[in-house]
């Protein structure tokens, strides 16, 4: 008798779980389509993408709009600032754009850009080196620390204009 009801048991448990497995093939109660398994695989197998990071500077299109500057590309270390938002920023002094700041982080800083016509560089706390040109003429300056450096037109004996093309920092 013990044995007859638990063969009982052991064939309903089995019916109820094939009709489960059937409703869920099924759609269930909804009758809503079951998802394509080989689909479900194709997107599996492909993964998700890779994040590339190209150091290309965030809003440059916005910022050459508004304030005439390209800003290309960076490290995250030497950022636009306001020049009143913060002490101990690097000025960069242009017949153009006036006056630009930068804020530098970290023990390290590498910026690529265009701001034409630089003529003065204030130093800030890190050590500094701009590359500039004028024409095919390239110049690499070495900025004074918290003081104030001639580069470009100020330091050319032909006085001639120089475009800042790259600045680059270290604590």
């Amino acid at each position: 008798m013990k044995a007859r009801k638990a063969i009982v048991r052991t064939v309903g448990a089995a019916m109820g779980a094939g009709a489960l497995a059937w409703f869920a093939i099924a759609g269930g109660a909804t009758g809503a389509p079951v998802a394509d398994t080989a689909s479900m695989k194709a997107i599996a197998d492909e993964g998700p993408g890779y994040a590339v990071e190209d150091f290309a500077y965030p809003n440059a299109d916005k910022i050459l709009a508004e304030q005439h500057i390209t800003l290309k590309r960076g490290d995250g270390h030497i950022l636009l600032a306001d020049c009143a938002s913060a002490t101990d920023l690097l000025e960069v002094y242009g017949r153009k754009n006036e006056k630009t700041c930068f804020k530098v982080t970290g023990n390290s800083g590498y910026l690529a850009l265009e701001i034409p016509a630089v003529y003065f560089i204030k130093g800030n706390s890190y050590a500094a080196k701009v590359d500039m040109s004028a024409g095919s003429l390239q110049k690499s300056f070495d900025i004074t620390k918290n003081d104030w450096t001639p580069v470009g037109e100020t330091a050319d004996e032909q006085g001639r204009d120089f475009m800042l093309m790259e600045i680059r920092t270290a604590k």
